[in-house]
Order: C-alpha cells, then structure tokens, then sequence
C-alpha cells in the first residue's frame, strides 16, 4: 500500500498553466475519485501521480519518498484506460501475464497470479479468447485484470467505464469497488460522471480550471458545498439557484425576493457577513415541495418547463423570473408543462453563496 502526498503541484504547457496549487493526500487503501467538466485538469492530475507527465512545480510523495524524479517504471502504479489497451493478437491469459513475464517471474507464480485475478473477476472462462472476442464490459475487465494480476501499490483509473452503455457501467462500479476491497492498493479513479463519483468515492476530489475546489466524503460535498460551483456540479438533478436580499429585523433575518419571505435561522443567518445584502441561494430538489397554483400554501409562483418522469418519482423543472429550479414530486402529484406551480422550502436547508466570488456562507 501508498499514502500519497502532493504538494503545491503545478503543470505547466509553454504558456498555459493547466494545474496550480494543488495540495491533496491520499491515505493507505483509500479510493479517491477525481471529477470535474473536460479540461479540469483531473487527468494531468493522474498522469503526474503515474509519473507520465513532469511537473513544473511542486513535490509528489509516495509514502515518504519524493517520487518527482522516479520513472513510471519504478513507481509501482498500474493503469486502466478508457481505451482498454489491450494486445489484440494476444489471448486473454497472455495479455494479463504480460507484464508479469517482463518482471521475470516464473512460470507457475505467473499461473497462479492470473488464474487468482480471472477467479476474481469472473473473466476466468474467457482466459483463451483474444481480445476481439470478448464484449466491452468483458473486455474492461480484463483490462482491470491485467492491472490487478501486478499486485501494485496505487491503482490508478482513467475514466475506465466511458465506452460502456449505462447498465453495465451501474454492474462495472460494482465490480471495481469489489475489487478494491479484496486488493491492498490505493486507488484514484478519474471521472467527469458526478453520479460515478458519489457511488464510488470514500472521498471525491471536485477540481475546476485545474484548482482543487474542495476534498470530502459525498455527504460533505453534498451538504456542505465550498462554492457555488461544487454546489451545482455535485447532485442530480443540479441545485438550483436564485439571487434574494437579506433582510435583517430584531425579529431575525429573512431572504426576499419579490415579496417571498425565507425566514433563516440563526447559524444560517450568522454565516452571512453583516455587510452582505445580496446573496445568492442554492436550493436542491428535494428540499422544494410542489403546489398547484391554487393552493394557499407556497413561496414563489413559478411555470413548469420540463417533467422528468422516473418512474416512482419525477423531477419538475420550473421558471421563477428567469431562474430555473427543481423539485422533486412524488409519482401521484401530477404536473405538466406550462403548469403554473408554487415552489415552498424551509430555511433551514438553503444554502447561500457571495454573488462575486461563488463561495458558500451556509
């Protein structure tokens, strides 16, 4: 096993600067999911850690050891691509003993490694088949098989379940967190799917024009949003969002917008600055409750856009003043678009921003 350390981290490309200040470690058997949109800098990210890719700045630990100058070779990391990589004229069992051949081992210490590993990840009646044989999840799991079969310190995942339709990527993550519980190695796992991330993470790194914006568990992304962006980017269907004007009164403090009044309560109110008049507010799906139009009850008046239907429940995307925001309704609360709907929510579990720099208040 590896702990893994980066320290002040920096890629530069001539004049690009494609990661900065980036510090994050990692612990022993630890599976960390990097995430963020395309051009996040996740995977320059995993290349440095992999030793593929020299850094322009910064230190990249192993344990104790300064790994800046070590070789790919000697680093004791094992990929898997989106790609597969996989020796086409080479049969299933060759393509995992590969690498095993190059270290010299011998014969039955090979035979053993890969029959353990194909045992493991239930490829071991395809062991004769060649690559072209074999279907895409068939042949991801050979690909995880050959890294698996070295018996690395890190475990390193590139994005491996891109090229597989939906049910088998749902079946793939269960079958690589599987594979990390019986192996010793440290796994970072590259994704842009958040879904992908809050079902294998123990923790999740959100990044963002090559910065790091927040470290955590999925609840605490979740529910403790650093910024704006990690509160959009983290849940699906997005948080929604919504611009209110702090009111404060010897009674308390409230956010309005149009004559909609949010009472807040006090560690709500207490994040937010005293020179803050304007904030904007985050408000997740499930924390909005839907009424007709005609119904007394509610907060703000709004149109349904959009019905997204599944099957026990569906998401209703509505229009107030511009802003869209999302509630989730059960099954038998029937809406349909171009339905005038009031959307109401507690204080108690709005989030609030800065509107300048995005970074979360509460």
């Amino acid at each position: 096993m590896a702990r893994i350390s980066l320290r002040d981290v920096e890629k530069r490309y001539t004049s690009e600067l494609v990661l900065r200040d980036c510090d994050l470690d990692i612990d022993d058997h630890e599976f960390v999911v990097l995430v963020g949109p395309s051009g996040s800098g996740k995977t320059t990210l995993l290349r440095i850690i992999a030793g593929l890719e020299p850094l322009s700045g910064g230190e990249v630990y192993f344990d104790d050891t300064l790994v800046n100058d070590v070789d790919v070779g000697d680093r004791d990391v094992a990929m898997v691509f989106q790609n597969y990589g996989l020796y086409p004229h080479m049969s299933v069992y060759e393509n995992m003993a590969f690498g095993l051949k190059r270290r010299g081992l011998p014969k039955d210490q090979i035979e053993t490694q890969v029959n353990r590993t194909a045992d493991l990840l239930g490829i071991e009646p395809m062991l004769k088949r060649r690559p072209k044989q074999l279907s895409g999840g068939q042949r991801q799991r050979v690909a995880l098989g050959r890294a698996i079969v070295r018996d690395p310190a890190v475990f390193l995942l590139d994005e491996p379940l891109s090229n597989l339709d939906a049910h088998l990527r749902v079946q793939m993550r269960a079958e690589i967190l599987k594979v990390h519980r019986t192996v010793s190695a440290t796994a970072v796992y590259v994704t842009h799917d958040q879904i992908e991330a809050l079902t294998m993470g123990d923790r999740i790194v959100v990044m963002r024009d090559g910065l790091i914006q927040q470290v955590g568990t999925p609840e605490d992304l979740y529910d403790n949003p650093a910024n704006r962006f990690v509160a959009g980017f983290i849940g699906t269907p997005a948080m929604g969002f919504t611009r209110c004007t702090v009111q404060r009164t010897e009674q308390g403090t409230e956010l309005t917008r149009n004559g909609v009044r949010i009472p807040l309560p006090q560690h709500r109110a207490a994040a937010i600055p005293p020179d803050v008049d304007v904030v904007d507010v985050g408000l997740r799906p499930e924390r909005l409750m839907l009424q007709r139009q005609s119904d007394d009850l509610g907060t703000v008046s709004g149109v349904v856009q959009m019905v997204e239907q599944l099957g026990a429940e569906y998401y209703v995307y509505v229009d107030v003043d511009g802003d869209l925001l999302t509630a989730r309704a059960p099954r038998d609360q029937r809406v349909h678009v171009d339905d005038k709907v009031r959307l109401s929510t507690d204080g108690a579990f709005v989030h609030t921003f800065d509107t300048e720099s995005g970074v979360a208040y509460a």
